[in-house]
């Protein structure tokens, strides 16, 4: 994974709550073993009014949110099933930093898993956030995971809590494998003994 520990880009507002993982990637999509491929379909029955045919309606479908990574949205995002393709859909498309008041947990925890920072504020700076993006089509924020704060240029600033744990995983780009390889030399030598 890449490590995330400072991470400037822009915004994108998706002014929803309960946004659940069949809508992040619905479930025809998942046949797929790969972890790639998946941006294609992110949002699917909302960015689509039929297949190839963009509904320009859609938040994400407006030109102010193109080239966004960062995501800033609403309470309980990722509820739902448990599906880890919906992060991977998320990241494909070019998403590095999720903000919202709450998350779903299995999401949440499958958002690290796989290198996507999810960042919880409360619903009053969540609301800053889209109203400053709605000002300025180019905003941008940045996620300091180092000293856990989000600010901008123009002085909004928040900071927020991490699990020590899931902090060092993003700074190193750890998954778990990568984890427990890092345990290597003592795992040949505990197979050698036995």
């Amino acid at each position: 994974m890449k490590p995330i520990k400072v991470f400037k880009g822009k915004v994108a507002s998706l002014d929803r709550v309960n946004v659940d993982t069949d809508q992040i990637i619905p479930k025809q999509f998942l046949k797929r073993i790969e972890r790639s491929g998946f941006g294609e379909f992110l949002f699917y029955d909302w960015r689509y009014k039929a297949p190839g045919k963009l509904n320009e309606n859609f938040e994400l479908n407006q030109p102010e949110n193109q080239g966004a990574e960062i995501l800033v949205t609403g309470d309980n995002f990722g509820c739902g099933s448990s599906r880890e393709h919906a992060p991977w859909a998320l990241l494909d498309y070019g998403f590095r930093v999720i903000i919202a008041p709450s998350f779903a947990d299995i999401f949440y925890n499958n958002c690290m898993k796989n290198g996507i920072l999810p960042i919880r504020l409360d619903d009053e700076k969540v609301k800053e956030l889209m109203a400053k993006k709605a000002s300025d089509a180019d905003y941008e924020v940045t996620a300091d995971l180092e000293q856990q704060m989000v600010y901008d240029s123009s002085g909004f600033q928040a900071s927020f809590d991490i699990d020590p744990y899931w902090r060092e995983m993003l700074l190193n780009g750890w998954d778990e494998i990568a984890v427990t390889l890092r345990h290597e030399d003592e795992i040949r030598a505990f197979e050698n003994s036995r």
